[in-house]
């Protein structure tokens, strides 16, 4: 199956297009505008060294549902020590520079480029991009980024330089997302860290259509004072100290602005 180029034009195939692999096209840059164009139609970057820039949507999809997400006993533990004190929006770029230097299994230096390092930062000027930074002390110690369009929030990388300091800035992330209303975690590609939180293999469909639903909404965020309630045995943490409140109330608000300026973009 032929794969589509891409010209100056901030136009994307339908993703149901892709071909096996999950390709949807080739080429173009990594501007935030094409960037934001991608995200929301469900398709997102993978630069693979020797190749031309590849844009995927693969199918199945691996995501999971903010509100019914596992958070492990353990892990709870974790978190209610107090010990390590989450952000939102603080160290973006200290987080995406850490995720492009973690070394993954049977991956050969680092996907994230300069330029596409670049167009993050630009998304997040915007207001889409976001990061999740896990401190001890004044140390950042882990922490993630992603893109935040409709009711999705489209995980990118993460990194941790202790132990658990990932999982509880995404645990921390989760609660939040769940308490806004956000419907979906797109985790994109499968992985055992994330199938531990309750990630599953949904259709690309499935996605699509939560996009298509959600890209109109505009987000009214509410003060996370309280967590939101446990259902079906699903747990999500939104608590900590009043300087990780703080930060997720600009956190929210940054959401909110960003959503109200948003107008969905065409696809070839």
């Amino acid at each position: 199956m032929p794969v589509y180029l891409l010209n100056r034009e901030l136009e994307f195939p339908q993703p149901e297009d892709a071909n096996e692999e999950g390709i949807v096209a080739v080429g173009g840059d990594v501007s935030p505008e094409r960037l934001l164009v991608a995200y929301q139609n469900g398709i997102f970057p993978w630069p693979v060294k020797g190749y031309p820039l590849l844009w995927f949507s693969p199918d199945p999809r691996f995501a999971l549902v903010p509100a019914k997400a596992h958070v492990s006993r353990s892990l709870r533990k974790v978190i209610r020590r107090g010990q390590l004190r989450v952000t939102a929006d603080t160290a973006f770029e200290e987080v995406i520079a850490a995720c492009a230097e973690v070394e993954r299994p049977y991956q050969h230096g680092t996907w994230i480029t300069s330029e596409l390092r670049e167009g993050y930062m630009g998304l997040h000027e915007l207001g889409y991009a976001h990061s999740i930074e896990t401190w001890r002390g004044r140390e950042l110690v882990g922490g993630l980024y992603g893109v935040a369009i409709g009711r999705t929030f489209a995980g990118e990388s993460m990194f941790a330089s202790e132990p658990d300091a990932s999982k509880v800035a995404f645990t921390t992330l989760l609660g939040h997302l769940a308490m806004w209303g956000f419907t979906t975690v797109d985790c994109q590609v499968h992985t055992e860290h994330l199938a531990r939180f309750g990630a599953t293999m949904w259709p690309r469909l499935t996605l699509a259509l939560t996009l298509a639903l959600t890209l109109p909404l505009t987000l009214r965020h509410r003060s996370p004072r309280r967590p939101p309630p446990r259902r079906n045995g699903s747990f999500a943490f939104v608590g900590g100290s009043s300087s990780t409140r703080r930060s997720f109330v600009a956190f929210g608000s940054s959401f909110a602005r960003a959503r109200s300026g948003l107008k969905t973009s065409p696809r070839a």
